[in-house]
């Protein structure tokens, strides 16, 4: 639910949002919020802001936040 394609961050709703989406065709225990690829090329501020909100996403996803 992560482009690592891009360095724009995502906001937790959005992770959320991609979540829900996919959950309309995946049962929910199949679904792990994860990036596409790693990140190594990206800069360590993007990279961590971007697991930052996947973590918060999938939290809202779940009904926790």
């Amino acid at each position: 639910v992560i482009d690592v394609g891009s360095a724009e961050v995502e906001t937790p709703e959005q992770v959320a949002q991609t979540i829900e989406m996919a959950s309309k065709y995946v049962p929910a225990e199949h679904i792990i919020a994860a990036t596409n690829c790693g990140m190594a090329p990206m800069h360590r501020d993007v990279a961590e802001a971007k697991l930052v909100a996947l973590g918060a996403g999938a939290a809202l996803a779940r009904g926790e936040k």
